[in-house]
């Protein structure tokens, strides 16, 4: 007897001492994820290849991503003036001729800053040939192209291009700018957007909205002696490499069409996935003004996308702060989102501290979290491990009490001790004896807090068995986010919603 009422004292401690004691464990974490893949503004890219899967041609594929317009002939084809590279000097070989200078198409030249806003000629020899003021314009053969050098090394774009190359100082280097024919220009930009493999009249979209993109928009100052860059400031260029069959027969079908609005170009900007809708411009392009023709449209077909969806992208607590530098007041505590666009990319949002919170845009999200799209849910999940008392232990555990007296039909043998003498009957533990006193023990549970979440939510509570994890209990998300489940025994353990995971906890 007085083992088992030692065991009944010792059981009856522990939910005091559980209780003083703080959480064993404690872990957060940010989880992102999203739709879509650019700005989501103008045409999506795989959605018109979408549309053109499903039988629509170019001028039905333009219509449905810019709205009131009509695919309309270009009066007059200017030339484009593509930014190539910008260094200490420009090399370049097929040229014939620098202004009336006459050169090899065979040998290799190159061109320096002079100083005083000219820029020099220089021989394969290293001889200077000339000196005059910029731009010194050097040309190919009539119908060829020039071979522009040196740029890869550092990033720049480098390889053949049709028309002419002008050279101008600037600052201690040359800019090396490609003057070439609108639809050259188009021809080396097709394939470099869409792949040539596409459906023609997708391709033939993406020709129409290139040729406007680059009679509408002007990269460079009234200086800079170019309308557009190489890259995706503006839009991939490639030159003669971008010339493949597909592509120049798309570019060829709509020779001289462009959107327009009223019988003027409008402004085509086009990127690579919707994630099922596109945006209005002044919620991505913030302080832009809101335009007819780029209003946010339905996109069915972007599901053929591999950046239709994307994610779950997991941040610990540490990383996601550091990532938010500057912005975070305090210690972090979530993103809540204040405004979403008709898509829904975030327009604004705040970032939540202990301290404070910081207001931010979705682009600055974007930008800070390197993600492909504004289109963006941000959940941010706390789990700790704690032990509590069943809910129905209010009392401590009863002690035992003598049997009840019963009228007994024969004699009882007597109990006997080891002095051999005869004793009372032992008396009967009617709590349920150690049994009882265990279940009383108290049970881990695994809180904490989800945001954004529905209450009523499902939340799934997962352990990790044999490297896989496996769904053991289920509990409800509860007002502002908490949640609350019980344990079944020692492992490893996470909470679940959707696709979203929480942190893990390894709980014995």
């Amino acid at each position: 007897m007085r083992r088992i009422a030692a065991i009944a004292a010792a059981l009856a401690s522990v939910p005091a001492l559980f209780a003083a004691a703080p959480s064993a464990h404690a872990a957060a974490r940010l989880v992102v994820t999203g739709h879509g893949f650019g700005h989501g503004i103008g045409m999506s890219q795989y959605g018109a290849m979408g549309y053109a899967e499903h039988g629509a041609d170019y001028k039905t594929i333009l219509d449905h991503y810019y709205e009131d317009t009509a695919v309309t002939p270009l009066g007059s084809a200017p030339d484009v003036r593509v930014l190539l590279q910008s260094g200490k000097r420009a090399v370049v070989t097929g040229v014939v001729a620098a202004g009336q200078k006459k050169l090899n198409a065979a040998s290799t030249y190159s061109v320096r800053a002079a100083g005083g806003g000219r820029v020099a000629l220089y021989s394969p020899t290293g001889r200077r040939m000339l000196s005059a003021t910029s731009p010194l314009r050097l040309a190919p053969p009539s119908g060829g192209a020039f071979t522009l050098r040196g740029g890869a090394a550092n990033g720049l774009a480098n390889g053949r291009y049709r028309g002419a190359l002008e050279v101008r100082a600037s600052g201690s280097g040359v800019q090396a700018i490609d003057a070439v024919d609108l639809e050259d220009y188009v021809r080396g930009v097709v394939s470099a957007e869409s792949p040539s493999s596409w459906p023609i009249e997708a391709l033939k979209a993406q020709a129409v909205a290139a040729r406007t993109y680059a009679v509408t928009t002007d990269a460079g100052t009234a200086t800079d002696g170019f309308t557009q860059y190489a890259d995706t400031r503006s839009q991939m260029y490639k030159g003669v490499a971008a010339e493949l069959p597909t592509t120049d027969a798309a570019v060829s079908a709509t020779a001289g069409q462009v959107v327009a609005q009223n019988g003027t170009p409008v402004v085509t900007y086009f990127f690579s996935t919707s994630g099922g809708h596109t945006e209005d411009v002044e919620n991505s392009f913030l302080g832009a003004l809101p335009r007819a023709w780029l209003r946010g449209v339905d996109d069915p077909y972007d599901t053929v996308s591999p950046r239709h969806s994307w994610g779950p992208f997991t941040y610990t607590q540490a990383s996601a702060q550091a990532k938010l530098k500057g912005l975070v007041r305090g210690s972090f505590r979530g993103i809540t989102v204040l405004q979403r666009g008709v898509s829904p990319r975030i327009v604004r949002a705040e970032v939540d501290g202990t301290a404070g919170v910081t207001q931010v845009t979705g682009p600055q999200l974007r930008q800070r979290f390197g993600l492909f799209d504004t289109w963006a849910s941000f959940t941010y999940i706390s789990s700790n491990a704690k032990k509590k008392k069943p809910a129905d232990d209010t009392t401590p555990p009863s002690t035992t009490t003598p049997a009840p007296t019963q009228t007994p039909t024969a004699d009882p043998a007597p109990a006997t001790n080891t002095s051999g003498g005869a004793t009372t009957p032992a008396p009967v533990d009617t709590s349920g004896g150690q049994a009882a006193m265990v279940a009383r023990a108290p049970a881990t549970h695994v809180t904490g807090t989800i945001r954004p979440a529905r209450s009523g939510a499902k939340l799934r509570v997962q352990r990790r068995d044999d490297g896989a994890w496996r769904t053991v209990e289920t509990t409800r998300v509860r007002a502002g986010g908490r949640y609350d489940a019980a344990v079944p025994g020692p492992g490893e353990y996470r909470v679940a919603l959707g696709v979203v995971t929480g942190p893990s906890l390894n709980i014995r």
